[in-house]
């Protein structure tokens, strides 16, 4: 008769493995390789969507699943490592469709601290996966870096997520351009022109230009750099005007050369008519789809779920206090031009004697907060037809903290933007199973690795996250994070992130 497992708690489980050494050094990979984990008792969301396995085990050895299913029909291998998993909750590591982990743009940050790129890079790589999310991809920013961090992650040099990275949008001519900041090329300084240079690559404007085949010569040359996936500006960066980028022949080509090479193709797009081209040249996903001018079609919106196109929404800026905080402004200016209307008819002014100009009823509409209003029924109307959904916080770097008046929004800092992008799902009409869904299995379908991520399922990486706290009860039970899996290893997370430069100690929220 084999002897009664030893079951350990969380937290004796995750010193013992951090005493045991370094989990990132070659020893400590070969010694995870050669015994099991069990996480015994708990209940297991397994990121399909169904109803959660009480009372469940889930069984790794080395980086990969060996076995779930309910305790009874699960056998401990002996001499495994067991974690009670009594009152925890066990789901997929979360991933985000989009982020922006390094230096980009905010011209005082680029100087003070390029030397530092990839050290900041990894410092906000840390902070997402402090905050339970096990991979990330960066659809913008400074390739060279962020293939620098990516590749020592993957080599087990340092802690962090797993990382995709597309480096520049393809078709922007970096920070100080006009697809980008509306920036004329014309008075720029060296530095600015060179700094274009570095994030692009080689994939800048002059690419809009091309006819198809110099088209098909440039993005393989890109792609030839070491990018996980290419986007591609359909539009430009900006509103007024909504400039689209490149013509439908030569979106179709870039699409077919990243898919000749098994790899994702998306697009930023947002105008309608820049976003049906993108989706008819066959994308595999939309950045931020809710993002548009006006409010989407329907013809649009069924076209792109009968497509499978996968929409990464920016569900973290129109939920939440963001959302709250437009209702107050709304609110308060309805209040304000009331009197101001009152005030004006007891003195008989007549305030509409002129005609306003386009530009003057733009700038109404913006100070009334359309843009939120038309991003948030876009993002609710497509979740509602059933589009596949996942999050894309465009959680980014920005200004250094010495540079700021203000401190960063926490929708958009690293890992809690992620976290509240999550929450946001639910109150846009979605269950918490639901969200779970879309930030682990469907998180996976956008980075074409449902094979390997997304769900508790035999082979596949094991990266996990243990809550202390029932999420499908309420979704914000995702911060009670108990521990974090991964690639098979333990996460020390009061370690992270190794050095901090742009953020600080505290709930979690970063510069």
């Amino acid at each position: 008769m084999r002897p009664p497992l030893l079951r350990l708690s969380v937290p004796v489980v995750l010193a013992a493995l951090l005493l045991a050494g370094d989990p990132v050094t070659p020893a400590g990979r070969t010694a995870a390789a050669q015994t099991a984990t069990a996480i015994v008792g708990a209940t297991i969301i397994d990121g399909n969507g169904g109803p959660p396995l009480e009372d469940g085990t889930l069984v790794w050895t080395g980086n990969r699943i060996a076995a779930v299913g309910p305790r009874a029909s699960v056998a401990v291998p002996e001499g495994a490592t067991v974690i009670d998993g009594t009152a925890k909750f066990v789901t997929p590591g979360f991933i985000d469709s989009n982020v922006h982990l390094s230096l980009y743009g905010a011209g005082e940050t680029i100087v003070r601290y390029f030397d530092r790129n990839a050290a900041l890079t990894l410092e906000a790589a840390q902070m997402q996966l402090k905050h339970g999310f096990t991979t990330v991809r960066d659809s913008y920013g400074s390739l060279l870096a962020l293939m620098e961090v990516r590749d020592a992650i993957a080599r087990g040099d340092t802690v962090g997520p797993r990382m995709l990275v597309a480096g520049n949008i393809v078709g922007w001519g970096g920070p100080y351009s006009i697809s980008f900041s509306l920036i004329r090329e014309r008075g720029l300084t060296l530095f600015q022109e060179q700094f274009n240079d570095y994030i692009t690559q080689g994939s800048g404007e002059e690419l809009m230009e091309m006819e198809p085949e110099d088209l098909r010569v440039a993005i393989n040359d890109y792609l030839d750099l070491g990018p996980d996936f290419i986007k591609f500006g359909g539009t430009g960066h900006f509103s007024n005007p909504i400039m689209i980028g490149f013509s439908p022949r030569a979106q179709r080509v870039m699409v077919e050369e990243t898919h000749k090479r098994g790899l994702s193709a998306e697009t930023h797009s947002t105008s309608p008519e820049g976003l049906r081209i993108s989706v008819e040249a066959g994308i595999d996903l939309i950045q931020h789809p809710g993002v548009l001018s006006s409010d989407m079609s329907e013809e649009l919106i069924e076209m792109i779920v009968e497509r499978g196109t996968v929409c990464a929404f920016l569900s973290n800026t129109v939920t939440g206090m963001a959302w709250r905080d437009h209702l107050d402004a709304q609110a308060e200016r309805m209040e304000r031009e009331a009197k101001e209307e009152a005030e004006a008819g007891a003195e008989g002014r007549d305030e509409d004697a002129r005609k306003k100009t386009s530009a003057e009823l733009r700038a109404e509409r913006r100070a009334r907060g359309e843009g939120i209003e038309i991003r948030r029924r876009n993002t609710e109307r497509l979740i509602e037809a059933g589009c596949i959904t996942t999050i894309g916080t465009d959680n980014y770097l920005g200004t250094a903290p010495e540079f700021r008046r203000t401190p960063k929004a926490e929708n958009q800092a690293f890992g809690m933007g992620s976290v509240i992008a999550t929450e946001g799902l639910v109150e846009l009409g979605m269950t918490p199973m639901e969200a779970i869904v879309a930030v682990t299995k469907n998180g996976a379908i956008a980075c074409k690795m449902l094979d390997d991520l997304g769900t508790l399922e035999v082979g596949k990486f094991a990266d996990i996250v243990i809550l202390d706290a029932n999420p499908v009860e309420d979704i914000t039970n995702i911060r009670a994070i108990g521990a974090i899996i991964r690639d098979g290893r333990m996460v020390d997370r009061d370690a992270l992130p190794y050095e901090r430069i742009f953020s600080r100690p505290g709930e979690g929220h970063a510069w």
